[in-house]
């Protein structure tokens, strides 16, 4: 299972959402490269950094941040966040983004959403599927759509759809365990590379998601406020 740091954005500084709310917020890092090329010393090869501002507007924000990242580690890097149009997705590539993460367009445009997945292929699209009460949410987490998520992540696979990045709202930034059950459902309901995200506090949680068959995990508040220490992620790669 991938063990994959995160990094969220907001102007230019690494930070934490509780429940992805914005009026959380707390600052980490006020330089998100020092963190990057931290995770990377201590053995680890992914990381997925989340452009918050871009998700609450209608365009990539923090593009400036992915390629100083990029350029200046060897990290893989999922990109998400402002992705809404064909000029954004090209400017994440071109920044130095591994993969892109589309949630928010996968939902409100996804004839759009299709045409990344057609042009640079499955391995290069993530389909975010974050949902509150199993409904997904889209801009920022800041609406609530009526999309059943595994319908939604269905629906996706069949259109060619591997990898999906799914986030309980109700968990995210909470330390208090991931959404196993939820993950077990989407698991044995679809044939999908699943990457769980929110909640995770722990190394048990990280074996935990690893037994139910999880292809990864992102691990965000517990690593800040160390009740996760990178030595630890880095003995479980």
């Amino acid at each position: 299972m991938k063990i994959i740091p995160a990094i969220d954005i907001i102007e230019g500084k690494c930070v934490r959402l509780s429940k992805g709310d914005y009026n959380t917020k707390k600052i980490y890092n006020e330089n998100p490269l020092e963190v990057a090329l931290e995770f990377e010393s201590s053995g680890i090869e992914y990381l997925h950094l989340v452009d918050l501002d871009g998700a609450r507007s209608s365009r990539i924000i923090n593009y400036k941040i992915l390629e100083s990242i990029a350029s200046g580690t060897r990290l893989k890097v999922d990109f998400g966040g402002g992705l809404k149009s064909d000029s954004d997705v090209k400017i994440a590539f071109e920044s130095g983004a591994s993969q892109v993460t589309g949630g928010s367009i996968a939902a409100n445009d996804p004839e759009l959403f299709i045409g990344w997945l057609d042009r640079y292929g499955a391995e290069k699209i993530i389909l975010g599927a974050d949902c509150s009460n199993r409904k997904i949410a889209t801009n920022g987490w800041m609406r609530e759509s009526s999309l059943d998520v595994i319908d939604f992540i269905n629906d996706y696979v069949s259109k060619g759809i591997q990898q999906v990045i799914s986030t309980d709202i109700n968990l995210d930034g909470m330390l208090s365990g991931p959404s196993i059950e939820l993950y077990e459902e989407i698991l044995s309901m679809t044939e999908v590379g699943l990457i769980a995200s929110g909640g995770v506090s722990s190394i048990d949680d990280l074996k935990q998601l690893k037994a139910i068959g999880c292809d990864g995990a992102i691990v965000g508040k517990a690593i800040y406020e160390g009740t996760i220490n990178l030595k630890e992620l880095a003995e479980l790669c």
